[in-house]
């Protein structure tokens, strides 16, 4: 369990009652972000509370009523995901820094210069959202997030989500070097192998991926493959 110096209150409040419990910040933002955890290690105590400060736990007869259980890590999920948070001014910080770096990752790997065809650097991206002023909720999911912030960067950088597809040419051995690398960037859609043993295909990826891919096969390869983008989908 977490230590209550590092824990924040969530609350939920319903029919004119309220619910408390003392949770570790990090876990309701990847719980809000999806992931599965395991609630009951990241709580100070299995218990609900009416006001957490000053230790009035809730009434189980409420918590019934209200949640449909009095199952404590059923009921704390609920709190999280329906919820407020509290939320010092150093926690906000810190989680609101974590996930605009996420979504600076995110629209690097998914996006494209339309007018080069290229990815944006990161650091390009992240300049454009400083000068759109982007708010960055810490709690909201990141591809929640990502139109939103898409329609502001827009009239400061051209971009676009795209993906483009990359036909490669190599041997067979160096196609065993690298296909996990094909299913790590993307999906293969279209293959065959030529009657000298060589290997050609498609690999269709997103559009900010693709210098790392053609960085990443060239490395394998020793620079021996053949690459060229056929083109991009919107």
């Amino acid at each position: 369990m977490v230590d209550l110096d590092d824990a924040i209150v969530a609350r939920y409040e319903s029919h004119g009652e309220s619910f408390e419990i003392l949770i570790d910040p990090k876990v309701v933002q990847q719980m809000r972000d999806g992931k599965e955890v395991d609630l009951i290690d990241h709580m100070v105590i299995d218990t609900i509370f009416k006001n957490a400060k000053k230790g009035t736990r809730a009434s189980e007869d409420k918590i019934e009523e209200i949640f449909g259980t009095s199952d404590a890590v059923e009921v704390a999920k609920d709190i999280i995901l329906k919820g407020e948070v509290q939320l010092t001014t150093d926690q906000r910080r810190v989680m609101q820094e974590n996930k605009r770096k996420r979504i600076i990752e995110y629209i690097a790997r998914h996006a494209m210069n339309p007018q080069t065809g290229g990815p944006h650097p990161a650091t390009r991206i992240e300049t454009a959202m400083e000068d759109a002023k982007v708010h960055i909720d810490p709690f909201k999911p990141v591809e929640a997030q990502v139109p939103a912030i898409m329609d502001a960067l827009r009239p400061l950088i051209p971009i676009r989500f795209d993906r483009i597809q990359m036909a490669v040419k190599m041997s067979g051995d160096n196609y065993g070097r690298c296909f996990e690398d094909f299913k790590g960037f993307g999906q293969i859609v279209r293959e065959e192998w030529q009657s000298n043993g060589s290997w050609i295909g498609v690999v269709e990826m997103p559009a900010g991926l693709q210098t790392e891919f053609m960085d990443r096969i060239n490395n394998k390869t020793h620079g021996e493959a053949e690459m060229k983008v056929l083109k991009g989908k919107r």
